[in-house]
């Protein structure tokens, strides 16, 4: 199975930036799925309806969150009826929706777990033993297991990444909006990249518009900081190539498309 993931979608940039090249990137991997982070969807904060579905509509197939999962209150009233917008999973078992799915394409299964770190960041359940515990559910159905973790420690990205080496195919690191350079395949088998980057501005500071950021920084100042609606743009992502019999990947290549690093099909 072949997987595309979009990292941090953010604003109106980044949707656009999705539709323009979805097809693109489908056609260039051959992919079976795509996958995207769509918490920063809505102007940054969250995730609307009419997003989501336009999401689908592009060709995405399963859409996960992260800590800005409950930002738009409308969440509520549909997140329990679409076993394609998943959030972290170490979420209160209060909390609506679900932190796993899975997706058959072509007669092979892939499970999609979406979990939330906890260092600098609220706390939450802990990622790792639920990480095991779903892993485990999944693998009664396939080996085939992608796992995006929401966090900010670069640490604890990469401490999860070791942790599930061999029990998950893929984990993809998402949040921090900056795409790292350290994607490799570990030594059991599981494709890793610390973070996959966002998808959004590109000329601005993590997508949001840089004049804000400047001068909270300059003056520490309190500041709303706020997504442009205007400007270029960039897709950051991952592509995943996972063996069908044994859920071990196979190959993977970071993508970038921007005006400095150009899409070539």
């Amino acid at each position: 199975m072949k997987v595309v993931f979009i990292g941090d979608i953010v604003g109106s940039i980044g949707r656009d930036m999705v539709f323009t090249y979805i097809s693109r990137l489908k056609r260039k991997y051959q992919a079976d799925v795509v996958i995207a982070n769509g918490e920063n969807a809505a102007s940054g904060r969250g995730i609307t309806k009419a997003i989501f579905d336009d999401l689908l509509r592009s060709g995405v197939d399963v859409v996960t969150m992260g800590n800005h999962t409950w930002d738009q209150k409308e969440i509520y009233d549909f997140i329990d009826d679409t076993d394609y917008l998943i959030r972290p999973a170490n979420f209160s078992d209060e909390a609506p929706g679900k932190g796993m799915t899975t997706i058959t394409k072509n007669g092979v299964t892939l499970s999609v777990i979406n979990l939330h770190g906890r260092t600098f960041l609220p706390p939450h359940s802990d990622p790792f033993e639920k990480a095991e515990q779903l892993i485990e559910e999944a693998a009664k159905t396939s080996p085939l297991i992608f796992v995006d973790f929401h966090a900010e420690a670069t640490s604890e990205k990469i401490a999860l990444g070791w942790h599930l080496d061999g029990k998950a195919s893929v984990v993809v690191g998402t949040h921090t909006h900056v795409q790292t350079a350290d994607d490799r395949i570990l030594p059991k088998g599981t494709a890793y990249l610390t973070d996959a980057g966002m998808t959004g501005p590109y000329d601005e500071i993590l997508g949001m518009k840089k004049e804000d950021v400047i001068y909270r920084f300059k003056t520490n100042l309190p500041v709303r900081f706020e997504v442009p609606k205007k400007g270029r743009g960039q897709l950051n992502g991952l592509f995943v190539e996972i063996d069908d019999q044994t859920g071990k990947a196979i190959s993977m290549q970071r993508i970038m498309i921007n005006e400095d690093h150009v899409f070539e099909s």
